[in-house]
Protein backbone atom coordinates (compact mmCIF):
# COMPACT_ATOMS: atom_id res chain seq x y z
CA UNK A 1 0.00 0.00 0.00
CA UNK A 2 1.24 3.59 -0.83
CA UNK A 3 0.41 6.57 0.76
CA UNK A 4 1.57 9.91 -0.27
CA UNK A 5 1.16 13.76 0.58
CA UNK A 6 1.56 16.70 -1.92
CA UNK A 7 0.69 20.60 -1.54
CA UNK A 8 0.34 21.48 -5.20
CA UNK A 9 -0.27 25.23 -4.43
CA UNK A 10 -3.26 25.48 -6.79
CA UNK A 11 -5.17 22.03 -8.45
CA UNK A 12 -6.28 24.83 -10.90
CA UNK A 13 -3.27 25.15 -12.11
CA UNK A 14 -1.00 22.05 -11.36
CA UNK A 15 -3.94 19.26 -12.27
CA UNK A 16 -1.93 17.94 -15.59
CA UNK A 17 0.78 17.48 -13.19
CA UNK A 18 -1.03 15.69 -10.40
CA UNK A 19 -2.21 13.63 -13.05
CA UNK A 20 0.69 12.33 -15.01
CA UNK A 21 2.33 11.76 -11.85
CA UNK A 22 -0.78 9.68 -10.64
CA UNK A 23 -0.39 7.61 -13.82
CA UNK A 24 3.17 7.06 -13.44
CA UNK A 25 3.29 6.98 -9.61
CA UNK A 26 -0.11 4.68 -8.61
CA UNK A 27 -1.20 4.86 -5.23
CA UNK A 28 -4.06 3.85 -2.88
CA UNK A 29 -4.40 7.40 -1.40
CA UNK A 30 -2.82 10.68 -2.36
CA UNK A 31 -3.20 13.30 -0.18
CA UNK A 32 -3.71 17.37 -1.43
CA UNK A 33 -3.08 20.39 -0.04
CA UNK A 34 -4.10 23.85 -1.13
CA UNK A 35 -6.49 23.31 -3.77
CA UNK A 36 -7.31 26.59 -3.87
CA UNK A 37 -11.07 26.27 -5.33
CA UNK A 38 -14.47 25.63 -4.38
CA UNK A 39 -16.09 22.83 -4.09
CA UNK A 40 -18.42 23.06 -7.35
CA UNK A 41 -14.82 23.36 -8.94
CA UNK A 42 -13.51 20.65 -7.80
CA UNK A 43 -11.83 18.26 -11.19
CA UNK A 44 -13.74 15.11 -9.83
CA UNK A 45 -14.36 14.01 -13.96
CA UNK A 46 -10.09 14.39 -14.50
CA UNK A 47 -9.71 11.84 -11.70
CA UNK A 48 -12.56 9.66 -12.54
CA UNK A 49 -11.08 9.36 -16.03
CA UNK A 50 -7.53 7.84 -14.93
CA UNK A 51 -9.21 5.83 -12.40
CA UNK A 52 -9.69 7.46 -9.38
CA UNK A 53 -12.18 9.12 -7.32
CA UNK A 54 -11.69 11.70 -4.57
CA UNK A 55 -12.90 13.29 -1.16
CA UNK A 56 -12.52 17.08 -1.13
CA UNK A 57 -13.31 19.61 1.26
CA UNK A 58 -12.57 22.81 -1.19
CA UNK A 59 -12.40 26.87 -0.35
CA UNK A 60 -12.33 29.82 -2.76
CA UNK A 61 -8.41 31.25 -3.46
CA UNK A 62 -7.07 29.38 -0.03
CA UNK A 63 -6.70 26.06 1.17
CA UNK A 64 -8.78 23.35 0.60
CA UNK A 65 -8.22 19.94 0.80
CA UNK A 66 -8.52 16.17 -0.77
CA UNK A 67 -7.52 12.24 -0.62
CA UNK A 68 -7.28 10.95 -4.03
CA UNK A 69 -7.79 7.11 -3.93
CA UNK A 70 -8.82 4.36 -6.41
CA UNK A 71 -11.79 3.39 -4.49
CA UNK A 72 -14.42 5.70 -2.17
CA UNK A 73 -13.81 5.79 1.49
CA UNK A 74 -16.37 5.81 4.00
CA UNK A 75 -16.78 7.60 7.19
CA UNK A 76 -15.63 11.37 5.98
CA UNK A 77 -14.90 13.66 8.24
CA UNK A 78 -14.06 17.41 7.35
CA UNK A 79 -11.94 19.46 9.63
CA UNK A 80 -11.12 19.16 13.29
CA UNK A 81 -14.62 18.28 15.17
CA UNK A 82 -15.54 20.79 18.18
CA UNK A 83 -12.96 23.61 16.48
CA UNK A 84 -14.59 26.50 14.74
CA UNK A 85 -12.98 27.14 11.49
CA UNK A 86 -13.53 28.65 8.45
CA UNK A 87 -10.70 27.64 6.82
CA UNK A 88 -10.81 24.24 4.94
CA UNK A 89 -7.74 22.37 6.10
CA UNK A 90 -8.48 18.94 6.96
CA UNK A 91 -10.44 15.75 5.51
CA UNK A 92 -10.16 12.47 7.01
CA UNK A 93 -11.36 9.06 5.01
CA UNK A 94 -11.39 5.36 5.70
CA UNK A 95 -9.80 2.91 3.69
CA UNK A 96 -10.42 -0.19 4.71
CA UNK A 97 -8.94 -0.42 8.27
CA UNK A 98 -6.64 2.09 7.71
CA UNK A 99 -7.76 5.50 8.70
CA UNK A 100 -6.43 8.32 6.29
CA UNK A 101 -6.12 12.05 7.72
CA UNK A 102 -5.19 14.89 5.17
CA UNK A 103 -4.33 18.20 6.64
CA UNK A 104 -2.91 21.70 5.55
CA UNK A 105 -1.97 23.15 9.07
CA UNK A 106 -1.46 26.59 8.90
CA UNK A 107 1.96 28.43 8.35
CA UNK A 108 1.46 30.97 11.19
CA UNK A 109 3.48 34.03 9.14
CA UNK A 110 5.57 35.52 11.60
CA UNK A 111 6.09 34.85 15.44
CA UNK A 112 4.40 38.21 16.15
CA UNK A 113 1.24 37.66 14.33
CA UNK A 114 -2.53 36.82 15.36
CA UNK A 115 -2.02 34.04 12.61
CA UNK A 116 1.04 32.62 14.62
CA UNK A 117 -1.04 32.07 17.73
CA UNK A 118 -3.86 30.78 15.47
CA UNK A 119 -1.42 28.15 14.31
CA UNK A 120 -0.71 26.79 17.86
CA UNK A 121 -4.11 26.92 19.06
CA UNK A 122 -5.26 24.65 15.72
CA UNK A 123 -2.01 22.33 16.58
CA UNK A 124 -3.61 21.63 19.59
CA UNK A 125 -7.20 21.08 18.88
CA UNK A 126 -5.46 18.48 16.13
CA UNK A 127 -3.72 16.85 18.87
CA UNK A 128 -6.95 16.59 21.47
CA UNK A 129 -8.77 15.05 18.25
CA UNK A 130 -6.37 12.85 17.10
CA UNK A 131 -6.19 11.20 20.65
CA UNK A 132 -10.04 10.29 19.85
CA UNK A 133 -9.07 9.32 16.42
CA UNK A 134 -6.05 7.16 17.19
CA UNK A 135 -8.81 4.73 19.84
CA UNK A 136 -11.64 4.59 17.10
CA UNK A 137 -8.44 3.93 14.50
CA UNK A 138 -5.46 2.04 16.02
CA UNK A 139 -3.98 2.30 11.83
CA UNK A 140 -3.90 5.72 11.26
CA UNK A 141 -1.98 7.87 9.07
CA UNK A 142 -1.92 11.80 9.03
CA UNK A 143 -0.31 13.21 5.73
CA UNK A 144 -0.07 16.99 5.13
CA UNK A 145 1.97 19.94 4.85
CA UNK A 146 2.73 20.47 8.46
CA UNK A 147 4.07 23.88 7.97
CA UNK A 148 7.18 22.58 10.72
CA UNK A 149 10.59 21.71 9.78
CA UNK A 150 11.20 19.22 13.15
CA UNK A 151 15.04 19.91 13.37
CA UNK A 152 17.73 21.23 12.28
CA UNK A 153 18.39 18.70 9.88
CA UNK A 154 15.34 19.76 7.79
CA UNK A 155 16.42 22.99 7.28
CA UNK A 156 18.92 23.67 4.69
CA UNK A 157 20.08 26.65 6.63
CA UNK A 158 19.41 26.78 10.62
CA UNK A 159 21.02 29.60 11.67
CA UNK A 160 19.19 31.93 9.25
CA UNK A 161 16.24 30.54 10.28
CA UNK A 162 16.03 30.97 13.59
CA UNK A 163 13.37 33.12 14.93
CA UNK A 164 11.35 32.76 12.08
CA UNK A 165 8.19 30.63 12.08
CA UNK A 166 8.25 26.83 11.06
CA UNK A 167 11.33 26.51 13.09
CA UNK A 168 10.36 27.71 16.13
CA UNK A 169 10.57 26.05 19.83
CA UNK A 170 6.76 26.11 20.22
CA UNK A 171 6.22 24.65 17.01
CA UNK A 172 8.19 21.92 17.34
CA UNK A 173 7.14 21.27 20.16
CA UNK A 174 3.40 20.91 18.63
CA UNK A 175 5.06 18.33 16.27
CA UNK A 176 6.55 16.31 19.21
CA UNK A 177 3.52 16.77 21.22
CA UNK A 178 2.21 14.22 17.59
CA UNK A 179 4.66 11.77 18.33
CA UNK A 180 4.02 12.05 21.33
CA UNK A 181 0.71 10.15 20.99
CA UNK A 182 2.01 7.38 19.80
CA UNK A 183 2.91 8.41 15.97
CA UNK A 184 5.84 8.22 14.00
CA UNK A 185 7.92 10.16 11.24
CA UNK A 186 8.13 7.78 8.44
CA UNK A 187 10.72 9.89 6.98
CA UNK A 188 12.71 8.86 9.72
CA UNK A 189 12.31 5.60 10.48
CA UNK A 190 15.03 5.27 7.57
CA UNK A 191 18.33 6.04 6.73
CA UNK A 192 17.61 9.15 4.36
CA UNK A 193 20.21 11.43 2.33
CA UNK A 194 21.61 14.17 4.16
CA UNK A 195 19.71 18.03 2.84
CA UNK A 196 16.37 15.96 2.13
CA UNK A 197 13.12 18.69 1.61
CA UNK A 198 9.80 18.65 0.73
CA UNK A 199 9.18 22.33 -0.22
CA UNK A 200 12.07 25.22 -1.60
CA UNK A 201 10.64 28.69 -1.72
CA UNK A 202 10.22 30.51 -6.06
CA UNK A 203 12.74 32.88 -4.89
CA UNK A 204 16.84 32.75 -5.37
CA UNK A 205 17.14 29.75 -7.23
CA UNK A 206 16.14 27.78 -3.82
CA UNK A 207 15.30 24.41 -5.76
CA UNK A 208 18.48 24.96 -7.99
CA UNK A 209 20.74 25.87 -4.82
CA UNK A 210 18.62 23.04 -2.85
CA UNK A 211 18.02 25.66 -0.44
CA UNK A 212 14.75 23.86 1.08
CA UNK A 213 13.04 22.55 4.37
CA UNK A 214 11.25 19.43 4.89
CA UNK A 215 7.90 20.14 6.26
CA UNK A 216 5.62 17.88 4.93
CA UNK A 217 5.51 15.03 6.18
CA UNK A 218 3.40 11.17 6.87
CA UNK A 219 3.12 10.38 10.17
CA UNK A 220 1.81 7.01 11.12
CA UNK A 221 0.54 5.23 14.44
CA UNK A 222 2.68 1.94 15.63
CA UNK A 223 0.93 -0.87 13.58
CA UNK A 224 1.46 1.37 10.18
CA UNK A 225 4.88 2.43 11.48
CA UNK A 226 5.89 -1.33 11.95
CA UNK A 227 4.32 -1.97 8.28
CA UNK A 228 6.37 0.43 7.20
CA UNK A 229 8.90 -0.86 4.49
CA UNK A 230 9.91 3.00 2.32
CA UNK A 231 9.84 6.50 2.66
CA UNK A 232 11.02 9.09 0.12
CA UNK A 233 10.63 12.46 -1.02
CA UNK A 234 9.92 12.46 -4.90
CA UNK A 235 11.63 15.43 -5.93
CA UNK A 236 11.56 15.06 -9.60
CA UNK A 237 7.88 17.34 -9.82
CA UNK A 238 10.08 20.20 -8.40
CA UNK A 239 11.73 20.77 -11.80
CA UNK A 240 8.42 20.96 -13.90
CA UNK A 241 7.61 23.88 -15.39
CA UNK A 242 5.28 26.18 -13.57
CA UNK A 243 5.82 23.41 -10.19
CA UNK A 244 4.15 23.69 -6.82
CA UNK A 245 6.81 24.70 -5.00
CA UNK A 246 6.82 21.30 -2.84
CA UNK A 247 6.97 18.00 -3.92
CA UNK A 248 5.42 14.85 -3.21
CA UNK A 249 6.76 12.44 -0.27
CA UNK A 250 5.45 8.88 -0.53
CA UNK A 251 5.45 5.56 2.48
CA UNK A 252 5.07 1.97 1.40
CA UNK A 253 3.62 -0.10 3.47
CA UNK A 254 3.26 -4.29 3.45
CA UNK A 255 0.02 -4.01 4.28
Amino acid sequence: MKLATWNINSLKVRLPQVLDWLRANPVDALCLQELKLSDEFFPIDAFQEIGYTAHWAGQKTYNGVAIVTPAPGTDIQKNIPGFEDPQQRVIAATLGDIRVVCAYCPNGQSLESDKYIYKLQWYEALNRWLQEELKRYPRLAILGDYNIAPADEDVHDPAKWEGDVLVSPPERQAFQALLSLGLSDAFRLFPQPEKSFSWWDYRRFAFRRNAGLRIDHILLSAPLAQACVACEIDKAPRGNEQPSDHTPVIATLAV
